[in-house]
This record gives C-alpha cells, structure tokens and sequence, in this order.
C-alpha cells in the first residue's frame, strides 16, 4: 500500500527524451481525472471554539478564495499539459465534467473550468461549461453511502475489534478526556470522527492564520492529525482492504476501466472526463489501487489516468498524481505492473476490488424491502382503480 516516487538520474533524463519518442509511440486517446475540491472553511464548529461562525464569511463548508486559486491554477496547468489534446475553447464533444452535489465541489469544478478553458474575449471574462451532478443519497460513484452497506459495517466492526486498533485507542484515552474538557464536547462525542472535524476546524484556522485557543498547541495537532491518519487506515486498510476496497473505491475504478474499454470499442466519443470531488473519493480510488501512501490528499490534488494506443494497436494505460502545485505530478504505478501499464493486466490486477452488483455484496436488506414496497403499492393502486369502477357502476345504476 506504500507508493515510492523517487526518481532516478536515468529517471529524470528519460523524461527529457521520452517525450518526443512516445509521440511517435504512442497515442493519448482518453483522459480520466479525479480531484479534491479546493481549500474550503470548516465543515463546523464546537463549544469552545473561539471563532464560531463569523470568522467564515460564506459559511461552513463553503470554498474560499485560496480554494478558487488552487483550482484555477490546477486548470491551467491542465490546459498547459494538455495543450495539444484538448480543443482551446470548451466542446461538448471532447469533455464531461461532473461533481458531487455539494457547493464547494461544484465551485471548484467551476473555478477549475476557469484555468483550462480562458476566456479569449475581453469583454466576457468568463465562459460557462456544463457541470453534471447526482443528488448526494443517490451517488454511490463517488461518495459510496457506506454507513448504509451492512458487509461494509461488519468488516468495520471486526476491525475495531482488532488488538492492535483497541491499543491505538486505549493509549488516546486521556488525550480524549483532556480534548474534551477543552473543547466543551461530551465525551461521547469525541468518537474518531469527532475529533476529526475538531481537527478540520483547528487545521482551517490555522491556514487562514487565524488564533488558535491556547491549548491547541503544535503537540495537540500532531496527535490529531495522527488519530486521523489512523481512522483513515482503520476504513481502508488494516483488515480486509480487499473487500472494503469493493464497497469505497470499487465502483469509480470500474467506471473508470469501462470507459476505457468504450474508447477501445469507439462507443465513447469523449477524449476527458472530469470528476470534481474529496479527498475521501481520492483516498478510496487509491486504496482500491493499492497505492494509498496514507497522507490524506491535500486541497486540489489530482490523480489523473491517460488511455494511450500504442503503436501495435494495443492500449495501456499509465497514471499521476498532482499533490504539490510548486512540482510536476509524480508517476503512479500500479503494484506488479509496469508503466504505462498494458491494459489487460491493469484490467487483471484491479478486477479483486471492483464489484459485480454493489447492493448485494452489501447485504442490505432494503434491496428486498424496496422490492415489497413496489409490489404493495402496485396492488394498491389497482385495488383503488376497481374499486373506482365499482363505484362508477353503482353511480351510472
């Protein structure tokens, strides 16, 4: 699950040559990208906190300024790499975007679309793009509704259950109660995703160079940040990722790889498309890759997947991630597989983590609830028409 990017002399020199050798090579056919929204303000607040509300002028969970720049610098260096790939100007033909049914994703789509597609005409600084979305409850692409899938929940349970993850826990015990105390939480509260969104409010005011409370020292936050790095490796690794992978990550992957195969058959005529989301999607998309490194994905980091035909008609298919705006993406490669990676055995090594009927593997015993539902509200509606007819009758008698 640990991803090296290290690079070599021979690495780095290769990279000056292969660029015009692979143009002859090679042909970029298809382009997937999936990035983390832009730097945002809290998700909310707690008791204590010294700052509340007024210090976030849009809002909770809104994009900021610095979000709007991060995406829009993210746009334009996707402009710049895919220069000669995408058409200069927005063409619904070539490029699909969409994002989770949340403001500060569906901003950062919008900002992002400001970077890769300029507005060449003075007098409109700004040309629109479609962005495409699905109600939150409905996008299991996404933002899998896991707290609802009863298999995930059990693989969740055995894990806590662990010796190992009951230990991290015990020795957080009095970190817990003293956070607590400080925070004005309950303790109850303070589960792991608690302390997480303590955490996101302490770690946004510090970006925004805001005071901290007196107790959130350098120590305090380091622990937070790695009770949260904790809770991350708890939902996606540490016992049976596999199968968790199936039910997080596993639908995007699939999505991702039936594109791919619809460009093969030329039944996808786009050449990108676009999914504007979290760091929770980015983080499940990767352990279902198996090369989640464990650092959460920062604000506006991309991963970005290029469909290439190579120059035997055969197709493969080679991936980066985008993490720091100050350096090039670093090369990602999958686990026993070179890069670019052919596409059959990327197709072979990631089949394990994406699932056949998601609901089933679930175990969710909606699937038949909502199927007796259908069924009681049809009869229903026919025992309502009969007995309309009858009373028709009766009237016309």
């Amino acid at each position: 699950m640990r991803l090296s990017v290290t690079l070599t002399p021979l690495m780095i020199l290769l990279q000056g040559v292969l660029p015009l050798t692979l143009a002859q090579e090679r042909m970029l056919r298809f382009v997937t990208l999936v990035y983390r929204h832009g730097d945002r303000s809290p998700l909310g607040t707690y008791p204590t906190d010294p700052h509340k509300a007024a210090a976030w002028p849009q809002g909770f969970q809104q994009l900021t300024e610095i979000g709007i720049l991060q995406q829009k610098a993210l746009g334009q260096f996707l402009r710049e790499k895919y220069a000669g790939f995408l058409s200069a100007s927005y063409k619904p033909q070539e490029i699909y975007i969409r994002s989770t049914d949340y403001d500060r994703t569906i901003m950062s789509a919008q900002a992002n679309l400001m970077g890769l597609y300029p507005s060449s005409d003075p007098e409109i600084g700004w040309r629109p793009v479609p962005i495409h979305t699905v109600p939150i409850k409905y996008d299991k692409l996404l933002k899998p509704p896991t707290r609802t899938c009863l298999r995930y929940q059990q693989l969740m349970e055995e894990t806590i259950k662990l010796p190992s993850y009951q230990a991290r826990m015990e020795s957080w015990k009095g970190f817990v109660t003293e956070t607590a105390n400080c925070t004005g939480l309950k303790l109850e509260q303070l589960t792991l995703r608690g302390l997480w969104r303590v955490h996101d409010s302490l770690f946004c005011q510090k970006t925004h160079n805001l005071t901290l409370p007196s107790w959130a020292t350098p120590q305090v936050l380091a622990t937070l940040s790695e009770i949260e790095a904790f809770n991350v490796e708890a939902h996606v690794g540490m016992h049976a990722s596999q199968e968790k992978a199936r039910f997080t990550g596993g639908l995007l992957l699939g999505a991702i790889l039936s594109n791919f195969s619809k460009i093969v058959s030329r039944d996808l005529p786009l050449k990108m498309i676009v999914y504007s989301a979290h760091d929770s999607t980015l983080i499940a998309l990767q352990g279902a890759l198996g090369i989640y490194n464990g650092h959460p994905p920062p604000y506006a980091a991309c991963h970005g997947f290029e469909f290439y035909q190579e120059n035997n008609n055969s197709f493969s298919v080679a991936m980066f991630y985008r993490n720091d705006s100050s350096q090039q993406p670093h090369p990602l490669a999958l686990p026993d597989c070179p890069t670019p990676c052919p596409l059959q055995l990327f197709t072979h090594l990631t089949h394990t983590a994406i699932p056949q009927d998601w609901d089933a593997e679930c175990q969710n015993a909606s699937r038949g609830t909502g199927h007796t539902v259908t069924a009681l509200a049809a009869a229903v509606g026919l025992l309502s028409v009969a007995l309309i007819g009858v009373g028709i009758l009766y009237w016309r008698r």
